[in-house]
């Protein structure tokens, strides 16, 4: 029987406000007339009748009862570790078995079958880091994101992959040993197919069962938390697949998706689309939003393909999308749920963040709601992804003439608060690793990675780098193995975890290198027009002081070069990559170099040599 609160509770799911229905949707141990056992709960509202399933019950059908739009039934038997489905008899008079849209875990793929899960029993750890999150997560504080993929991080000699307990440790070690301040991981919902990366989501509260136990994931996510090492998971509500134990068709009917295919299905991936006008549809997923940040403490998302949310003809021909009530082509209902979901991550989880990945120029993805934005803290900044990748890859020798490709991204750097990403999307299906996009010899590869990852860390925004980026891996990602490790044997590519480590200390270290990341006075140009030395020089501006950033972008040594410096003075090095340390050719920082305004110039210039690709950091000392 449904007692009063879980009745409560399931009211407001069907208003969309009920982001706690995961307490009480799914299968939930429970005792009722002093008996222990199992409730079961299941949204169907159009199904004829459901029964539910398990091997508890040699799979006979047990009918279930129904209140509302929603099936209930509690049973004594089942036992935590039981595999159980829903028969479901729908309004079109087909029978189907479906898995437990709020299944809290499932069996291994193949296999589809929901999996009983006792509530969470993880010992949480973890208070000192939560009472901090808000401070280290604000767009004024250090974020450098190291994102993985579980899978093919490392895998065992035989093949197998990693599980939890077996992932904790080394890669604990190998994060900090970079000094980033966060990991975050591809899609680790169940999902039926792994070339998908997890993208494809059949079970949203369900931790994969490919690595282990929900309870390991969170004993996992608490040693991260331990090790000060934040934790974003990559999420999915913009589309779900179609197999046939999922959510497509459920009761017969299009319950989560949109009944019109013309916004109702994804042409390009195959995939439907949430019916985000419908309230219990919005409840579900900010169900599953809350449900991970309490359940598993995680520190934040990741929302993926959020320009595929917000316009009704993303990647669809005239003709073959539905305009919105006022002729256009905003989903109007997406951006309220979108906004809803921001709101609900950030007034029930405070310090949680959202970063968007959103491809286009609509405008306030990361605004305040109460000025009318979607309310994100960060959106990936693809412009100057695409920007970068196409500077470094072209020839030094023409860099002259492509001198606006690397200067424009400053021009709307602060438009948003942005995330700079180099990410798993940029090293796969041939695009190549980024080793190999680098336009210059083998033998220089390394020094023109050195400068992408100096140039990242040096601008406006936050991080973000894939893995493999810090081996200057050679092939691209592929998911069916693991990273190249035996790289890391490779002395050129010891210089550049090296390097890694070093930007991400100078990044944590200096205010202007953060504090500054989201608002336009954290940065002023000192020198952007010198195509013909492809040289750029900045201020980055925070906290109480200021520092200069100087990138010089082809193989050639410039001796005696005029650099433009903001203010006259002695000026210091505080990070110069032509260190030995880094691949370079210098024992320790050079001296000092000291500014004077220059009469014919009027303005202040040190004479400096500029080594080849250099990436070089002065503060001003008088």
């Amino acid at each position: 029987m449904l007692n009063k609160t879980d009745r409560a509770i399931l009211e407001r799911y069907l208003s969309g406000h009920g982001h706690d229905a995961w307490r009480v949707l799914g299968a939930h141990e429970a005792v009722q007339r002093g008996q222990d056992g199992w409730q079961f709960v299941l949204w169907a509202p159009n199904a004829r009748e459901v029964a539910l399933i398990g091997d508890f019950g040699q799979w006979r059908p047990v009918r279930m009862q129904r209140w509302s739009a929603f099936w209930h039934v509690f049973l004594p038997t089942p036992q935590a570790g039981q595999r159980y489905k829903f028969q479901i008899t729908g309004a079109d008079g087909v029978t189907s078995d479906r898995a437990d849209p709020f299944a809290a875990f499932a069996e291994l793929r193949p296999l589809t079958a929901s999996v009983l899960c006792r509530a969470a029993e993880h010992p949480w750890h973890d208070a000192d880091w939560q009472a901090q999150r808000r401070q280290r997560q604000s767009r004024e504080a250090p974020i450098a994101i190291y994102e993985l993929h579980v899978g093919s991080w490392r895998r065992h000699p035989d093949g197998r992959q990693y599980t939890w307990p077996e992932l904790t440790e080394p890669l604990i070690a190998h994060v900090k040993s970079l000094e980033f301040t966060h990991i975050q991981l591809m899609p680790v919902y169940e999902h039926p197919y792994d070339p998908s990366w997890g993208y494809q989501v059949t079970g949203y509260f369900a931790p994969t069962s490919r690595w282990g136990t929900p309870d390991e994931l969170r004993a996992f996510i608490d040693a991260l938390h331990a090790a000060g090492i934040g934790v974003l998971l990559d999420w999915v509500p913009a589309h779900f697949p179609k197999d046939a134990h999922g959510l497509g068709r459920f009761d017969g009917t299009p319950l989560f998706e949109h009944p019109d295919p013309r916004r109702g299905e994804h042409p390009d991936w195959g995939t439907l689309v949430f019916d985000y006008g419908r309230q219990e549809v919005l409840s579900f997923l900010l169900a599953a939003a809350d449900y991970w940040l309490t359940s598993f403490h995680i520190d934040g998302f990741r929302v993926d393909a959020v320009a595929s949310m917000l316009y009704l003809d993303y990647s669809r021909a005239d003709g073959a999308w539905l305009p919105n009530r006022y002729g256009g082509n905003w989903n109007l209902e997406a951006i309220e749920f979108l906004k809803r979901f921001n709101w609900l991550v950030h007034s029930q989880h405070p310090g949680a963040i959202t970063v968007a990945e959103e491809s286009t120029a609509f405008p306030h993805v990361t605004g305040a709601l109460e000025h009318d934005g979607i309310g994100f803290d960060f959106k990936w900044n693809m412009g100057w992804m695409h920007d970068t990748l196409r500077y470094v890859a072209t020839d030094p020798l023409f860099r002259a003439h492509h001198h606006d490709t690397i200067c424009f991204a400053a021009a709307y750097a602060f438009s948003e608060a942005f995330v700079l990403p180099l990410s798993h999307d940029e090293v796969v299906h041939l695009k190549g690793s980024l080793w190999r996009k680098m336009a210059a010899p083998p033998e220089q590869k390394i020094a023109q990675l050195r400068q992408l990852f100096g140039y990242q860390w040096l601008h406006p925004g936050k991080k973000l780098l894939f893995m493999g980026g810090e081996l200057a891996q050679e092939r691209e990602w592929n998911a069916d193995a693991e990273l190249q490790w035996g790289l890391a044997a490779d002395p050129q590519r010891a210089t550049l975890h090296a390097w890694l480590r070093a930007l991400n200390v100078l990044y944590r270290q200096q205010p202007a290198l953060h504090r500054g990341d989201c608002h336009g006075g954290g940065m002023q140009w000192v020198e952007g027009a010198d195509a013909a030395a492809s040289v750029l020089v900045t201020q980055r501006l925070g906290g109480d002081r200021s520092l200069v950033v100087v990138l010089h972008f082809t193989p050639v040594r410039r001796a005696d070069y005029w650099l433009p410096l903001p203010a006259e003075g002695h000026w210091r090095w505080i990070l110069h990559s032509d260190l030995k340390e880094f691949g370079g050719s210098l024992d320790a920082l050079p001296e000092p170099v000291n500014a004077v305004v220059e009469t014919q110039l009027a303005r202040p210039i040190a004479h400096v040599d500029l080594p080849p690709y250099a990436v070089l950091v002065l503060e001003r000392l008088s």
